[in-house]
């Protein structure tokens, strides 16, 4: 059985129970809020704990003696995680949505660059593959959009996602803040299609790292991987809301 033959069976087992409106949707959406904050930014190098993270997000309370750019980008992605959550039921993702997400991710980082793309060139630090060349930003960005419009539906959703990801980060249209970007792109379109978070650990970083590494060539490990992270979302899902276990045979 594959990876998405399993996501499969467990979207069919959470789907029975929706729908996941009003105190149950809010549940959801606040258990995760944590968790997707805390392990998109550590991704990246942010200092705050998954605890620090969560008396920030709950109590605005700061965590002493860390970097006040650690603060903004929790302050920042949790704000731009509330907007993704705002597109659950329009099935449509644009060009102009990635560039408010940037923007509430990026404002209180450095304004001048919030919901801009890039123009100066830069590099992926470890990766021998170059981004998109400056000038070309803001066309292969409207070509991506274009894309999500007219080819979704060829796609399983989480492969659909995972290409988001995937083309999204290649181009690197932003100064900073594409993998946190790409990552709520992705998991916009994993909830607009009814299925759970991708979330990564950072004890998986580099595992993440490779596979995406690997993707400019094959980008089967990459979505392999992507679907293995939906999946263990859905088993969190299905244990926490008391739904029995599909068989996998």
């Amino acid at each position: 059985m594959t990876i998405y033959e399993k996501v499969d069976r467990c979207h069919a087992a959470i789907s029975a129970v929706r729908p996941f409106e009003g105190h149950m949707l809010n549940e959801i959406k606040a258990y995760y809020r944590v968790g997707l904050t805390w392990s998109s930014n550590a991704l990246e190098g942010n200092t705050l704990t998954e605890t620090e993270t969560k008396v920030l997000l709950e109590d605005g309370l700061t965590a002493g003696g860390k970097p006040l750019r650690d603060t903004f980008e929790a302050l920042g992605h949790a704000q731009a995680y509330d907007f993704m959550f705002s597109l659950l039921r329009s099935r449509q993702i644009t060009e102009a949505d990635t560039l408010t997400m940037h923007r509430m991710f990026y404002r209180d980082i450095d304004e001048a660059y919030a919901g801009k793309y890039r123009d100066k060139q830069v590099f992926i630090t470890g990766s021998k593959y170059p981004v998109c060349k400056t000038e070309r930003v803001a066309g292969e960005m409207e070509k991506l959009f274009a894309w999500v419009a007219s080819d979704r539906d060829k796609f399983h959703p989480v492969e659909f996602a995972t290409q988001l990801h995937k083309r999204f980060v290649f181009i690197h249209p932003f100064i900073d803040g594409n993998g946190r970007l790409s990552r709520l792109l992705m998991n916009t379109a994993l909830i607009q299609d009814g299925y759970m978070l991708a979330v990564i650990p950072p004890v998986l970083r580099q595992d993440y790292i490779n596979a995406l590494e690997l993707a400019h060539k094959d980008d089967r490990p990459f979505m392999d991987f992507i679907a293995e992270r939906v999946y263990e979302t859905q088993k969190e899902i299905m244990r926490l809301l008391h739904i029995p276990f599909p068989d996998m045979k």
